[in-house]
């Protein structure tokens, strides 16, 4: 017989599917305070390089949920997303960085296999360069990707993905953002890093 989890039950059973998420051994991930006024229940994650001297990538995911549903959501729950990671010198004036910053939007979300509605966000470039004695520097900046999403739910109102896939879908997004290679053997788990706080 098929347990049906009712809406009250839906965020503790995500949680426990967001602890499960494999991480790159390059970053440090750590749970952060959440939103409390845009959803009755929330949880944030923060993501840096794990090399303290490496601040070439981070993020933010925040999972947002409200067990009655949101109109403009289309769902219970609303995945929202931040990515900012070092630009390449080659990509720095690339006019086709806007373009290419979605695509890896949904190529990251698709990757994961999870299943979203009402995907929205932006990309934004930053970027300087040198003049006058400084000249011979080369261009430097960052790309801002920002994004929010609703995983797709069934008629009973349950996420049809493990809420685990689209956290793998952000994780995807920074390392794709920071140039990282696909993803290595020998991961570990959201619950086993955490940052070490003073």
């Amino acid at each position: 017989m098929r347990t049906i989890t009712s809406r009250a039950d839906a965020f503790d059973r995500a949680l426990t599917q967001i602890k499960a998420v494999e991480v790159r051994p390059e970053f440090e991930l750590d749970e952060a305070p959440a939103p409390s006024r845009l959803a009755p229940s929330a949880v944030a994650l923060t993501i840096e390089m794990a090399d303290p001297d490496d601040a070439s990538a981070s993020g933010r995911f925040v999972l947002l949920h409200d067990p009655d549903g949101v109109d403009e959501w289309e769902g219970s729950f609303r995945a929202v997303v931040f990515v900012r990671a070092a630009l390449e010198a080659d990509l720095v004036d690339d006019p086709l960085l806007h373009d290419v910053g979605l695509s890896w939007v949904t190529e990251s979300i698709s990757g994961a296999g999870a299943h979203v509605t009402q995907l929205g966000g932006t990309v934004t470039r930053t970027s300087g360069r040198s003049f006058g004695t400084m000249v011979d520097r080369p261009s430097d900046g960052f790309v801002e990707i920002r994004a929010s999403w609703t995983p797709v739910e069934d008629e009973e109102g349950a996420a049809v993905d493990s809420m685990s896939a689209h956290v793998t879908a952000w994780l995807a997004l920074i390392a794709q953002t920071a140039g990282l290679p696909p993803l290595p053997h020998g991961v570990t788990h959201v619950g086993a890093r955490r940052r070490n706080r003073s």
